[in-house]
């Protein structure tokens, strides 16, 4: 005999304990955008801030270079 407790563990598996933040879309390069995370939005589009400097070199074609 199983105790209850296992055996709906077994059958449903562990419950989530962590807090997954809400899912606010997508960026421009495809990257999940959860609620919080910085974005920039440039002429129709949205980026997530982390992605901005590949952004501007991919599709602006800027160059970043040392002084």
């Amino acid at each position: 005999m199983e105790h209850p407790e296992v055996t709906q563990l077994r059958r449903t598996g562990y419950p989530n304990l962590v807090a997954q933040p809400e899912h606010a879309g997508i960026d421009y390069f495809g990257d999940e955008i959860l609620d919080g995370d910085e974005i920039v939005e440039y002429d129709g589009e949205i980026i997530l801030e982390g992605n901005l400097q590949r952004y501007l070199c991919e599709v602006l074609g800027f160059e970043f270079k040392s002084a």
